[in-house]
């Protein structure tokens, strides 16, 4: 076997894995099925784990840590039979984005210059100025996302839990990232003759 590229099946299962993380805890503590579902969870993460290493760049750190943090919960979460440790997740997900993007801020190139310079290589001041200012406004969202997903998670109210951490965040973010997209396509027709 070559890897996980030849194993489209298992990169599809391990990434819906994280995204459905929230409606999984919720399955598996409303129905009393996290006995199996939590192994199953860890198996998927191992596997993201094993993937993670054959991703370049600062996304691989930020891949292992969110496998590694997944695992050592469902883990913790099973030997101290305390579920609740798995709302933690989402939390520990955005301290993770914000340590990226943030820390990116305190380099020469800004995550979002670096992901903006694989499409124009040749990127203007004004463009290196903006993708500044997107690299701090998802900061921001992390920031903002990482508080709301803790006060989910201290409240234990699973329904505000799911709901903030499986709808409302992707929504937002989603949100985000068309408005940031609209906003860069008016950015880029003003520089245009």
């Amino acid at each position: 076997m070559g890897g996980c590229k030849k194993l489209p099946g298992i990169q599809v299962a391990t990434g819906l894995t994280l995204l459905a993380w929230p409606f999984m805890v919720w399955f598996g503590l409303t129905h009393n099925s996290l006995h199996w579902l939590l192994p199953l969870i860890a198996l998927l993460l191992i596997l993201r784990l094993w993937q993670a290493k054959r991703t370049a760049g600062p996304m691989r750190v930020v891949m292992q840590s969110a496998a590694l943090v997944g695992i050592v919960l469902c883990i913790a979460s099973t030997l101290l039979k305390t579920h609740q440790l798995l709302l933690f997740y989402p939390v520990v997900v955005n301290l993770l984005m914000l340590a990226l993007f943030g820390g990116s801020l305190w380099t020469a190139m800004p995550l979002v210059e670096r992901l903006a310079r694989l499409r124009d290589p040749q990127l203007p001041p004004e463009g290196v100025r903006y993708t500044r200012r997107v690299t701090q406004v998802w900061c921001l969202f992390f920031i903002v996302n990482g508080s709301i997903a803790l006060f989910t998670a201290l409240q234990g109210n699973m329904r505000l839990w799911t709901a903030w951490n499986g709808i409302i965040a992707y929504g937002l973010m989603g949100l985000l990232m068309a408005v940031e997209w609209l906003v860069r396509r008016q950015v880029i027709k003003r520089k245009i003759p």
